[in-house]
């Protein structure tokens, strides 16, 4: 077991530190330490404990930092970064919000709000954006409807969870297509029919729970402004290469800054491209850092291992070896979710071991990537500690354990996903189409 002493100390320092500060009252206590400096320690101990010359270490480690699922990944981080930053620069979020808000008619405000948080969700690609965004927004349809808090802020947490988990330029979906191998078009399809039914199903429970109020004025703004977000997203439908998408993405919100909005410069849309570089520093950092020491762990026998651990359990039905494979890929990453409280780690952290089992077991690689996804965002949407419920309550000024128990789309959607594993693997016979 020596082989994940390192993971377990970047787990322990990582996680220890968020309770300590916790402890402390500190707000978002479990992002105080920096994620890349937490594994910093990690990576030396899995130098001191690796066999074979110190060369041969460095080489290894440089192997996982060069790993191309790595550098794609980072790239694409990059380019993600810029993307959503140049279109915030220029309105781009606005525009979405404030016609989002003004084409919902007013007894759909509470379901259509969850709708629109997954919309801007699964355009920015990112959930903090989302609930950043719209939490304002929120916290008024509370005040001046006459409705809970929680439960408005269960709505848009959820929201904001659909697209973290949808968006093709999530981190948590490049993260999760880039470690499986597999296209973001053929994970997109297979989430889809999962996600879709769950968020159906969170609008009729929403819409039951609603109460009539009165709308709330938002900042008005051109609807072209939004035409980057609905361009991306088409072109990554169609599977277009994503680096293409992305740059065109780029090109265009940055001619819509400078041929339609006041004051803003060629200067500017390189300070807002570099802005968003710069957003995405951490993650850029932690996925290389991980890749070294996953490659480390990898070569001393750390994913064997688990596989071995994995396999003990045997079955005599087919059905139910493959029932355990998808359960243990979900099981793996909700329990490095819980561990670190960052879905996007959490999936950098089980990425090769999900990827043994499905090969192993022939779960198809865009099935295991959705299960990886889902599975990450849907237990960092409930923990109390994580980034989005704390940025929530402090928003509402509530307590993060009122909102736990309000985000109903996440509680569907991981039921909804382990009703998925027990039908699919029902009807296994010699296939292994998702």
């Amino acid at each position: 077991m020596r082989a994940f002493l390192p993971l377990l100390t970047f787990i322990a320092l990582f996680l220890g530190s968020g309770i300590y500060y916790h402890l402390q009252g500190a707000e978002f206590a479990f992002y105080k330490l920096p994620s890349p400096v937490a594994t910093l320690p990690a990576i030396i101990l899995a130098f001191l404990l690796m066999k074979g010359t110190f060369d041969k270490k460095v080489n290894t480690f440089m192997e996982g930092l060069a790993d191309h699922n790595i550098l794609t990944m980072c790239l694409i981080y990059l380019l993600a970064g810029a993307f959503g930053s140049v279109v915030k620069a220029i309105g781009g979020v606005d525009a979405v919000i404030f016609w989002g808000m003004k084409i919902m008619p007013e007894n759909f405000l509470l379901p259509g709000f969850f709708l629109l948080a997954a919309l801007i969700s699964t355009s920015i690609g990112t959930s903090m954006g989302t609930i950043s965004a719209l939490g304002p927004i929120a916290l008024g349809l509370a005040e001046t409807g006459g409705l809970e808090k929680a439960l408005v802020f269960g709505a848009l947490i959820g929201g904001a969870m659909f697209g973290d988990n949808l968006s093709f330029i999530s981190d948590t979906t490049i993260a999760a297509t880039r470690s499986q191998g597999c296209s973001m078009k053929d994970k997109f399809r297979v989430n889809f029919r999962l996600s879709l039914p769950a968020a159906l199903l969170t609008v009729m429970i929403l819409f039951l729970s609603f109460a009539p109020g009165h709308v709330v004025s938002v900042k008005e703004m051109e609807i072209f402004k939004a035409l980057p977000y609905a361009v991306v997203l088409i072109l990554a439908l169609l599977g277009i290469n994503v680096f293409l998408v992305l740059v065109l993405g780029i090109l265009l919100a940055g001619g819509l800054g400078l041929f339609a909005t006041e004051g803003y410069s060629l200067l500017q849309w390189a300070q807002d491209i570099y802005t968003g570089f710069k957003d995405m520093q951490e993650i850029f950092l932690l996925s290389l850092f991980m890749g070294g020491l996953g490659q480390m762990m990898k070569v001393e026998g750390g994913i064997a291992i688990l596989r071995g651990l994995f396999k003990k359990m045997k079955f005599q039905s087919a059905r139910l070896e493959k029932l355990w494979a998808e359960f243990s890929i979900a099981l793996s990453v909700s329990i490095a979710n819980l561990a670190v409280a960052n879905n996007t780690v959490a999936i950098l952290i089980t990425g090769d071991l999900a990827k043994e089992i499905s090969k192993a077991e022939e779960v198809p690689a865009p099935r295991s990537a959705s299960l990886l996804d889902i599975f990450s965002c849907v237990i960092q949407g409930l923990i109390p500690y994580g980034a989005q419920i704390l940025l929530a309550s402090q928003m509402a000024k509530l307590s993060p354990l009122a909102l736990v128990g309000e985000v109903y789309y996440c509680y569907v959607l991981g039921g909804m996903t382990l009703v998925s594993m027990f039908w699919r693997t029902s009807r296994i016979k010699t296939s292994t189409n998702c």
